[in-house]
Parts: C-alpha cells; structure tokens; sequence
C-alpha cells in the first residue's frame, strides 16, 4: 500500500481547546465536478516474443527478455529528465532495500546511483543509455491506471455537516510477518486483531462505518462526504479543505488487512454503468444517484484505509515525495522500487518514461501500474478516466540479464530470440 507522512494528533488536541466559530450546515467548499478528458490515442510499440511462466509470483519466475536499446525508445527530453530526478532521489532508498522481484542486488544499482549524482538533466537520455538496459517482465503486456491526490470538503473537529470520521491507527490492528514463521513465507505479511486467544481478521468496511472502531482508533478529521472520502481512500493521500478557508493533507498509514475490491468491475459486471460511465466520475455519479445501493457496493470492499497527518507532500512506498507525470505505484514482486519503467500504451498521455516510487492495494502482478498525476482539475480529469493498454519495458543495471542468465534456470530468465 501507498505509504505516507507524520501523524499530527498533537494538532487535533490542540484545535479542540480552540474557539471554535459554528459554520452553516452545508459545507463550504465542494470539489468541482471535473469531467473525464479525453484521450489521444497512440500506437503501442509490441512485446517481444515472450511469454508468462504460468502461476508466477515474481518477475524472476515469469521470465525476462531483452527489450530495445534504450537509445531506440522514443522517450522525450522532458520525460527523461523528470525521470532522472525521480530516479536520483530513490537512490538513498533503492540502495537500502531487498529487491523482491528476484531480479537485482542492491550493488548492481550503486554505480548507476553514483553516476546519477553528478549527470546533467539536460543529458538524460543519454545517462539511461549509458547506464541501463531494458528487459520485458513476461509477456510485456501493461495495463495502467491513474491516481492523484483528491480535495474534498473536511474539519479537524466534528460539526454541522461533517459526519464521517477519518480514523488513525487503530490500538487493536495487529501486524504479522509470517517470515518469522516458516522460510517460505519469506515477504509474506498479514493484518488482524487477537479475539481471546486466537488471531482473526481485522473488521472490515461495514463494522467500521457501524461504530465498531469507537474505542480503538483516534478520529483525526472528519469529512463531509462519504463518497468523497471513499475515494480519497482509493487515491491513498489527500487534502481536507477546511471551514475557516484552510486546509491539512492526510496520508496512508495503514489498511486493515482485507483484500481490496475494485466497486467499478462490480458495476460494470452488474450492468449499472451507462456505456461510457466507467471512470472514476462516472461511477461517483451512480453512486450519488442511488444512496442507500451505492452504500452497500462500497461496502462490498472490504479495504479500510487509516490516515495520519502529513507536514508536508505525500509520500510513497520509499518514504519520498511521489512525482507527478514520473511516479508509478507497481507490484514489487515485478517492479523494484525505484527501478525506470518505459511504458509505451494506447494513450499518448499514458505513454513515456516513469519510475516505481510506490505501491497500491489494487496493483498486483507483472506490468501492471497506477500512474501518478498530482492534484488539481487536470490531475482528476486525466487520474479518473485512465485507462491504458500496450507494453512495458523495465530498466535495469547493465549487465543484470546477463548475470541472471549465466546464473541459470533460477535467474528466471529467458534469452532474446
């Protein structure tokens, strides 16, 4: 999940002993209705020939190809140098990590993260170039989606019109790594309470919007729109926009530990949808016009998400700002944290080069991605309609296939034909 900034509780109890003047009822400030923009299509470079290992966890398992010289992908000036800048911030992280995905050491990316220091933005392609190689995870199908950081109507204190609480972390929400376990549960973690003398899971979405979490969770805000917050939950960070004209972000702490359900493939599996209508606007308009079901389809994601206040930008999976136009949320077990991925799609807008900073519940398996877009009007209209289909291409440190070739059938590789 998407990983965020510094609990501000402080702040809340201290709001509390303020002189609080009582505003109307209906709150001041309601996000604009931001049409979905429409796309301009573009041709999508093909896979090579490859395909994925059936049942694979990792992209070592699914198999790795050679993808194009890098200096023959057709990545712009500007794209090349917002990704160089995202990729020489990772480099503290990325240099600290395990890789999961079974495809690097941390020292394949220390001369790459050395020469970054010192390279000329202006000269980016060529850095890339110089210090990577693309290889296809898999069959190199990706589909890509959008997110971005959502502005909703919201209070630090409960009043007329703001009735929907944004929970901290609660005191009974237990996390297990199960590699304390067994070996093989290596990377493998799970969330829960303890109810008497056994381990069960967490509650889920309905028991929370029912009370249950009174006693367990602090309330750092409250909202004054259940669909809003829904979907600021799905976005994983946003700003609250305040009665007194100000505002305070809020950020991914932590989930409950139940499965993500995405409510839109519901829908469209139901036939409530209007063709058309199956963006993040069209499935709130739905959602609006029929309360009492819309309640119940979100509760059909069993997901919570728990905040805590941020002092500054969101934050990723690396514990770093994310980018807008450069950083992808991505499935570690396919994508290194902090690795460059070429994404070459249907959608112009979709299409180019970007860098795995984060994670998300809904983002799972080989070149899959979330696209990041920042916050604003834009930010929703191209975020909320983001729908992206083509192939991606993953740089990594020269010489890694090479080395996970030699190393034989558990380097999870395949030669290019």
């Amino acid at each position: 999940m998407r990983r965020w900034g510094i609990v501000g509780l402080a702040l809340l109890l201290s709001a509390c002993g303020a002189r609080i003047v009582p505003p109307p009822a209906t709150p001041s400030y309601r996000p604009p209705v931001v049409p979905v923009r429409q796309p301009t299509a573009a041709t999508p470079l093909p896979p090579v020939t490859g395909t994925t290992a059936p049942g694979a966890g990792t992209a070592a398992s699914a198999g790795l190809v050679a993808g194009p010289p890098i200096y023959s992908l057709p990545i712009g000036d500007a794209a090349a140098s917002r990704a160089l800048a995202a990729f020489r911030q990772s480099c503290p992280a990325l240099l600290r990590r395990t890789d999961t995905s079974g495809l690097t050491r941390t020292s394949d990316w220390q001369p790459a993260c050395d020469a970054a220091a010192t390279a000329d933005s202006g000269a980016a392609r060529a850095f890339f170039a110089q210090w990577f190689e693309s290889v296809q995870v898999g069959d190199g199908k990706a589909f890509a989606t959008g997110y971005y950081v959502p502005e909703i109507a919201g209070s630090r204190v409960r009043r007329a019109g703001y009735d929907v609480p944004v929970y901290g972390r609660p005191d009974d929400l237990v996390d297990v790594d199960l590699s304390q376990f067994s070996a093989d549960l290596k990377g493998k973690k799970i969330r829960g309470r303890v109810a008497g003398n056994k381990f069960v899971p967490y509650y889920d979405r309905a028991d929370i919007e029912r009370g249950i979490l009174d006693r367990h969770a602090p309330i750092i805000a409250w909202a004054a729109d259940p669909i809003d917050m829904f979907f600021l939950e799905i976005q994983g960070s946003g700003i609250l926009r305040l009665p007194d004209g100000g505002t305070m972000r809020i950020g991914y702490e932590t989930q409950n530990g139940r499965d993500y359900t995405g409510i839109g493939a519901l829908m469209r599996q139901r036939g409530l949808l209007a063709p058309g209508k199956a963006s993040m606007q069209g499935i709130g308009e739905w959602l609006r016009a029929h309360p009492a079901e819309g309640r119940d389809i979100m509760r059909e994601n069993k997901s919570y998400v728990f905040f805590r206040e941020l002092n500054g930008p969101p934050l990723g999976a690396l514990n770093l700002p994310v980018n807008a136009r450069v950083t992808v949320a991505a499935d570690i077990k396919f994508i290194p944290l902090g690795a460059p991925v070429f994404l070459s799609m249907d959608r112009a807008d979709a299409s180019g080069l970007w860098v795995a900073q984060d994670t998300g519940g809904a983002i799972k398996g080989a070149n899959r991605v979330d696209t990041f877009w920042g916050a604003g009007d834009e930010a929703v209209a191209i975020a909320g309609g983001m729908s992206a289909h083509g192939t991606a291409f993953l740089f990594l440190p020269t010489g890694t296939l090479a080395r996970s070739q030699a190393e034989g059938p558990g380097g999870g590789t395949t030669p290019r034909p």
